[in-house]
């Protein structure tokens, strides 16, 4: 089966399907029981993480060039659709989830987000479930965010607002009024 061959330059930012959206820093060349082989220096800012690839083996460890903004709007609204079957065990399931996150394909990782997220501000999620739902949507917010030219925590608000996911109540929110009721009636004492 002949395979492409994936040109990558430094500066540019890569896809490692464990570890999500990393900067290849350079191409370097080191000497591994006398032979010499090309690595590829990749650094994972967010998980404090440097990363080398061999060459030769970046295609078939999964490493690839970010998605185009078109397939990853693709991602994005399939992840809008209905939640898939729940008819399997939930550690089955859960492992299933995990392996689509590792995969760092676009369209698995909606699938996950789109199994995952709250449908309404009353839906409630499992502590795993909430730790896969998180996951997933950062590994999809990384590519976003290098797309668009945005920060991880404003991709990731952005694809929930897409989405249509509720906010989640903060319940340590006093309403500004309140607290100038209390301030008032300080002042009068």
């Amino acid at each position: 089966m002949p395979t492409k061959k994936l040109d990558f330059k430094s500066g540019q930012y890569v896809v490692y399907p464990t570890q999500g959206v990393g900067k290849l820093l350079r191409i370097e060349e080191q000497t591994i029981g006398g032979q010499k082989i090309k690595m590829m220096v990749i650094d994972f800012e967010r998980n404090h993480m440097t990363l080398r690839v061999p060459l030769e083996r970046a295609e078939l460890s999964g490493l690839r060039p970010l998605s185009s903004a078109k397939k990853l709007d693709e991602a994005i609204a399939s992840a809008k659709g209905k939640a898939g079957a729940k008819r399997m065990i939930w550690a089955r399931r859960a492992a299933q989830y995990e392996e689509n996150i590792n995969s760092g394909d676009p369209m698995k990782l909606a699938e996950v987000v789109r199994d995952l997220q709250r449908r309404t501000a009353s839906d409630t999620m499992t502590f795993s479930a909430r730790q896969l739902y998180l996951r997933a949507l950062e590994r999809m917010a990384q590519e976003f965010a290098v797309l668009h030219k945005m920060d991880l925590d404003a991709a990731s608000e952005k694809i929930e607002d897409i989405l249509g996911v509720p906010k989640e109540i903060d319940l340590n929110a006093v309403e500004e009024d309140e607290e100038e009721v209390d301030e008032s009636e300080d002042d009068e004492e």
